[in-house]
């Protein structure tokens, strides 16, 4: 058997090394407008791909703002990035991104991540 010293370093060791972060992604229509774009021609070209990111710190527990406004955040921010007020533009393809990374429940980060798609008609 081996010495129990080494063996407590190897498990300290792999603790220590390992991630403490936690990711998560949602590929959904948050939107709450029905609008239809008929895309079955070739009327329309990607002209980019925008991202936009929020994120809170919380010690013990305490801090920041709730989830959802982090989410309005970072849609916000992504909206604001795409520069949609020239020419005939859309945001397809939304994805949302978590990460959830720290020490809970002494200190943890959250960050969310909301990118897409920028599409632009042609005729």
């Amino acid at each position: 058997m081996k010495n129990p010293i080494v063996q407590v370093m190897m498990l300290a060791s792999c603790f220590y090394l390992s991630s403490c972060g936690i990711n998560h992604a949602l590929i959904v229509n948050d939107n709450q407008i029905s609008t239809q774009v008929q895309l079955n021609t070739n009327n329309f070209e990607v002209v980019q791909k925008v991202k936009g990111s929020a994120d809170v710190e919380y010690i013990l527990t305490i801090g920041g703002v709730n989830r959802k406004q982090l989410y309005e955040n970072a849609y916000a921010n992504m909206l604001t990035n795409a520069d949609l007020m020239n020419g005939s533009k859309a945001i397809v393809n939304v994805l949302t991104e978590e990460h959830l990374g720290g020490f809970p429940p002494f200190y943890y980060r959250r960050t969310i991540t909301v990118s897409a798609h920028v599409i632009e008609f042609t005729r």
